[in-house]
C-alpha cells in the first residue's frame, strides 16, 4: 500500500484531475476501475472520484509496488516513494544554462519574471529549453518545490510571450497561485502594457479595431479593418488595440500599448496594418528600416517589450497584489535605441 497526503499544492482540485497527475500513465478508465473496487481511497473511504481535496486528505493506493511503479514513474523502496530524476534534472540544467532572467516579484503563489528576448516561453517541440522549465529548475533549486511535489503539481507560466519579444511573464507557483492568475488574465481585469518603437510619427492616443486571421502553416496573422463578404465570419477574430505615444521624433515614436484582446502577433500585426510596424520586425516590418538597425544597433528581431502590469482589486491568493503596478527595466538594446533616438533613459 502507498498514500499521499494532500498539500497546498493539491488541494483545491478534484480527485480524479490529481489521480491524472499523479499516476501519468494510467488510462482513466483504470483509475474509475481502482476507485469502484476500493484499491483507491480517499481518508479511508470509496470515493467516486469527483471529491475536492483538502489539505490533509489522506489518498491510499492499494497496488502492488511493480504497478505503482509503472503507473506513477515513481520508485518504491518500502513506504518511501523517490521521484525519479530524470525530468528534475532537466528543469534544473534549464536554470543554469538561461541566462539573464529576472524576478521582478515573488510570494509563495506567484512569481513575475522579466524574460529576455531570445527565450521561449514555452517549449516549440520536445527538444527545446524554455521559460517554464527555467522556472521549475528554479523552483527546484530554492527548495520552494520539492521532487514529489512536483510529481503531482507543475508550475508553469501563465501568460505567453513571442521568444523575441520580452518582458514581464506571470507564472503560478503554487495551484492556487496559477488558477488566480488564470482567471484574471481570462476575465481580462490584469491590464497589460507594451513598450515598443515604431516607424512613423503618431502624435495622439488611439484605439484600434479590427479583425485578425492566423495562418497556421507560416504563423503569421493578417489583419484587416471590417469583414467583406468574401471572408468567412468565423476564420477571423475582433481585435482591440490602444496606444499612448510617449515620444516621437525623426520618423519614429515611442509607444505604450495596452492589449484589450490579446491575439497572436496582435501589436506588431495591428501597428503594420495602419502603416506603422515594429522596428526590427522581420515578420510585419519594413525590410530597409530593419535592415537600418541591424546595421546601426545589431538589432535583430522586433523591438516590443512587455513593460507594466497592473493587478485589479483583490482577495485571496493576490491580496498582496492587489492594485499594484509592476514594470520591468527595458533590455540594454531597447534602452540604447530609446536614448538615441528620443533622448529617454529609464
Amino acid at each position: 500500500m502507498q498514500s499521499v497526503t494532500i498539500g497546498v499544492n493539491q488541494a483545491g482540485q478534484r480527485l480524479d484531475k490529481f489521480l491524472h497527475k499523479y499516476l501519468p500513465h494510467a488510462g482513466t478508465g483504470f483509475l474509475f476501475k481502482m476507485l469502484r473496487k476500493k484499491n483507491i481511497t480517499l481518508n479511508g473511504r470509496k470515493a467516486e472520484g469527483q471529491e475536492l481535496l483538502s489539505v490533509g486528505d489522506e489518498v491510499r493506493f492499494f497496488f502492488s509496488d511493480e504497478t505503482f511503479e509503472k503507473f506513477s514513474g515513481m520508485t518504491v523502496s518500502g513506504m518511501t516513494k523517490t521521484a525519479k530524476t530524470d525530468e528534475t534534472e532537466e528543469y534544473l540544467r534549464a536554470y543554469k544554462v538561461l541566462q539573464g532572467v529576472q524576478i521582478l516579484y515573488e510570494d509563495d503563489n506567484i512569481v513575475l519574471l522579466n524574460k529576455p528576448a531570445g527565450i521561449l516561453t514555452q517549449k516549440a517541440s520536445p527538444k527545446d529549453i524554455s521559460l517554464n522549465e527555467w522556472l521549475t529548475g528554479y523552483l527546484l533549486e530554492t527548495n520552494a518545490i520539492t521532487a514529489e511535489e512536483f510529481h503531482s503539481f507543475r508550475p508553469s507560466v501563465c501568460n505567453r510571450l513571442d521568444r523575441n519579444t520580452s518582458g514581464i511573464v506571470l507564472c503560478g507557483k503554487s495551484l492556487a497561485g496559477s488558477q488566480a492568475l488564470s482567471r484574471i488574465i481570462r476575465e481580462r481585469t490584469l491590464k497589460k502594457y507594451y513598450h515598443t518603437i515604431c516607424v512613423g510619427e503618431l502624435t495622439q492616443d488611439a484605439r484600434l479595431d479590427g479583425y485578425l486571421y492566423k495562418d497556421t502553416k507560416s504563423n503569421k496573422v493578417t489583419v484587416c479593418r471590417e469583414l467583406s463578404g468574401t471572408l468567412q465570419d468565423k476564420d477571423y477574430s475582433p481585435i482591440e488595440t490602444a496606444y499612448h505615444p510617449i515620444a516621437w521624433k525623426a520618423g519614429y515614436t515611442l509607444l505604450e500599448v495596452a492589449l484589450i484582446t490579446g491575439k497572436t502577433h496582435q501589436i506588431r500585426s495591428h501597428l503594420a496594418s495602419i502603416g506603422h510596424p515594429v522596428i526590427g520586425d522581420k515578420k510585419y516590418g519594413k525590410k530597409e528600416e530593419n535592415k537600418r538597425f541591424l546595421e546601426s544597433d545589431s538589432l535583430r528581431n522586433q523591438l516590443l517589450h512587455a513593460y507594466r502590469v497592473v493587478f485589479p482589486t483583490e482577495d485571496g491568493v493576490l491580496k498582496a497584489l492587489s492594485g499594484r503596478e509592476f514594470i520591468a527595466p527595458y533590455p540594454r538594446l531597447f534602452q540604447r535605441i530609446a536614448q538615441k533616438l528620443f533622448s529617454i533613459t529609464e
